[in-house]
This record gives structure tokens, C-alpha cells and sequence, in this order.
């Protein structure tokens, strides 16, 4: 299979490392305000935790973008003795962001895969489907020097609909210029990403950067959706231009499959 004529990826956390920076972020502005955890680690757990439960809330429409940024700060807050109003949470939301910002960078991978998918075919067209709110989004792409390698930018703010609808997937193909069956979406959530896109009528492919088991219901879901696993950016050419399946490496090699290879994961 040749390379497909549009390649569509996820930002945060797939071309933009946004964990890195939440991390940075936080560390920095609590050291700023002289809040010292007993346990760094966990205190960085729990504001993903956070991150993650208020963001989620804001995609199911519970709250506005603002709004559940100032929910993460007032719950964190809490856990360290800090009790915050709706403005003083904002303000000190503001204050944890532009350190977040300070940090805010692409993956190594993430150039480079881009530059090798080109090199491929010089036609294809490279765009971003991303679950968060548009203006946002842009200043990353923006910040990060990604805005002018993409023929494409979908943000689900815009439209109303959230990965894994197969509607926005399809949205950005159309907006591209593709069919979906001429299409791959990159992404390191296995069911909002690669499963969603998979359904959607593209090959999707996991992400799997840190080598993460999926649970027994997404393995199933893909495997009965072809998905394609890789645990870097620089494999992925090398898996689209052949049309390879399964599970392939950092360097590009697909990992065997068969019972000698333990950690296999063929998703079709």
C-alpha cells in the first residue's frame, strides 16, 4: 500500500508533548508560591488527574473552557490547604499557565516524521484533528513552528463534535480533499484516536509511547478495526508506505508476531 494521500494527527501528546510541560509547569509555579509537596510525584499525578477529569467535563459541554480551568486550579488548591473563589482560582490558573507555556515544546519525533512523510510523497496532505478549543490549540501550533507545515486544522470547539464521533474525522477529510479510505490518523489515546479513526473509515494508528497494555475491551475494538500500533513518530512512514499492521518500534522495524514474541500486540 503507498503511502496514503493525507496523514491527520492528534497534537497533544502526539506531535506536541504536553504531559512534559504540565509537569514543568506545575513544578515551577508551585515552587514559585512556596508549595512544597511531600511527595512530587504524586502531587504531579494528581493534577493530571485533574487535567484530565475537568477537561473531559468541559468536552461533555459541564463546562466552559474557562471554567474548567478554574475547577483544576480550586481542587488542587485544596488538597494543599488553599481555599480559592472562582476569580482568585483563575488568577492563579493564569499564573501556573505561563509557566506551562515557558515549556511548551514538540516531541523530538515530531519534525522529523513530518519532513520523512513528505520526502515520501511530496502531495500529501498533513493535518491536525485536535479535541480542545480552537484559539488555544492555534497558539500552540503557533508557538511551536507547526502552523505552516499543515493543510489542515480541525478543533472540536469549532464544530460541536468530540473524538471519537466518526463525523470529525470525516470532517477533515472532506476539508483536505480526501476520502477517509485514503487517509491515516496518529494519535496516543488507542480508543478516542485509533479506534475513533479506524471506524471512521481511516487507518488508525496507536501511539504507544510508553508501552502502555491496552485493556481487554480496546484490544479487542482493535483488532476488530485493523489499528496499527507504533511507539514512535519515526515508524510511522515505514508502517504507511508498506501498509503494515500490528506493532512496529521506534527505529520503523515491525515488531514479529507469533507466539515468540511476547509482547506483540497485532491489532489486525
Amino acid at each position: 500500500m503507498p503511502l496514503p494521500a493525507a496523514v491527520l494527527f492528534d497534537l497533544d501528546d502526539t506531535l506536541f508533548a504536553h504531559r512534559g510541560a504540565v509537569t514543568t509547569g506545575i513544578r515551577t509555579y508551585l515552587a514559585e508560591i512556596g508549595i512544597v509537596p511531600t511527595d512530587p510525584a504524586a502531587a504531579d499525578a494528581e493534577w493530571h488527574r485533574l487535567e484530565e477529569f475537568h477537561y473531559h467535563r468541559y468536552l461533555a459541554g459541564e463546562l466552559e473552557f474557562e471554567g474548567q480551568r478554574r475547577a483544576r486550579a480550586r481542587d488542587f488548591a485544596a488538597m494543599h490547604g488553599v481555599t480559592l473563589g472562582d476569580d482568585e482560582a483563575g488568577e492563579w490558573f493564569t499564573a501556573y499557565f505561563e509557566h506551562y507555556r515557558a515549556a511548551w515544546t514538540l516531541h523530538d519525533d515530531a519534525l522529523p516524521c513530518l519532513a520523512d512523510l513528505r520526502a515520501r510523497r511530496p502531495d500529501v496532505r498533513i493535518g491536525v484533528i485536535t479535541n480542545g478549543d480552537p484559539a488555544f490549540q492555534q497558539r500552540k501550533l503557533d508557538r511551536v513552528g507547526l502552523t505552516g507545515l499543515l493543510d489542515g486544522v480541525v478543533a472540536s470547539g469549532a464544530l460541536g463534535i468530540v473524538k471519537p464521533d466518526p463525523r470529525i474525522f470525516r470532517h477533515a477529510c472532506d476539508g483536505l480533499g480526501v476520502a477517509p479510505d485514503d487517509a491515516a490518523y496518529v494519535g496516543d489515546r488507542l480508543r478516542t484516536d485509533a479506534i475513533g479513526a479506524a471506524r471512521a473509515g481511516l487507518v488508525g494508528v496507536w501511539l504507544n509511547r510508553h508501552d502502555a497494555p491496552p485493556s481487554a475491551d480496546d484490544r479487542a475494538d482493535a483488532e476488530a478495526s485493523g489499528v496499527v500500533e507504533i511507539i514512535g513518530l519515526a515508524a510511522l512512514a515505514d508502517v504507511l508506505d508498506r501498509g503494515s499492521s500490528g506493532r512496529a518500534s521506534q527505529s520503523g522495524r515491525a515488531a514479529p508476531s507469533g507466539p515468540s514474541a511476547p509482547d506483540d500486540r497485532n491489532f489486525g
